[in-house]
């Protein structure tokens, strides 16, 4: 049986350096294929594509999407102003993931958000964001020193997706400073931290595979999360109830 396909979307940066080059570049860290190719898929790379029904096509060739971590949604994609500490925008970026994952639930496609990719998530759905999670929970927690990854454990609501994929509370690495605020109508939260934000959001009604997470699997070694999606892409039956 052929391996399933898993799209993972990627950065566009103007300015990045390797080797002798300094030039434009779509990337993304090795740690998100990685994760993908251990869990039983072969992986893809999907950077931005403005083109009118790229998302679409895009979708169509999958297994499988993850949407990866990376840069702060624009406020005005949820109706809100630019808080002091919120990073500039990705305007390509976030119309590109918006659509891939519009694309992806219309077709039923296995879907994992990671950190931004959660947050787009909510977004598209009809939720909002906190622009800056020290002003809101008092602690920085949620992040290590600029580029270094934090660790904290959250908690799986039972009888979710999420609790049967990690049925017992895990460490896990993180690195964010914008959280879920407003849940979206559709959607449920379906883990916590101890201060209470929301790390994992799936959808209330059942349907095809989809969750998001706002921790960083790619940066661990626990893939079980990957594979439930790969899994999902290749055909596999639900996850059963606990």
């Amino acid at each position: 049986m052929a391996k399933p396909l898993i799209g993972i979307s990627t950065y566009l940066e103007d300015d990045a350096r390797w080797g002798v080059w300094r030039l434009p570049a779509a990337l993304l860290p090795a740690g998100y294929h990685q994760l993908v190719q251990r869990a039983g898929g072969l992986a893809a790379l999907l950077p931005p594509d403005g083109a009118p029904g790229a998302a679409d096509e895009t979708v169509a060739r999958l297994d499988g999407l993850v949407i990866a971590g990376g840069p702060d949604v624009r406020p005005a994609r949820y109706g809100a102003e630019p808080h002091p500490r919120t990073g500039p925008p990705a305007l390509a970026r976030d119309a590109w993931e918006l659509a891939l994952i519009a694309a992806a639930l219309d077709r039923g496609l296995p879907l994992l958000g990671i950190c931004r990719g959660l947050q787009l998530l909510n977004v598209l759905q009809g939720g909002t964001l906190h622009q800056h999670l020290p002003d809101v929970v008092g602690h920085p927690h949620h992040a290590g020193p600029p580029g270094q990854f934090a660790r904290h454990e959250i908690t799986p609501v039972p009888g979710t997706l999420t609790a049967r994929l990690l049925p017992t509370p895990v460490s896990v690495p993180t690195y964010h400073h914008q959280a879920v605020d407003r849940v979206a109508p559709d959607l449920t939260p379906s883990a916590h931290t101890a201060d209470g934000t929301v790390e994992a959001l799936e959808f209330t009604a059942p349907r095809p595979f989809a969750l998001a997470v706002q921790w960083h699997p790619e940066a661990g070694d626990d893939d079980r999360l990957m594979r439930a999606l790969v899994g999902a892409a290749g055909g596999a039956a639900p996850v059963p109830a606990a």
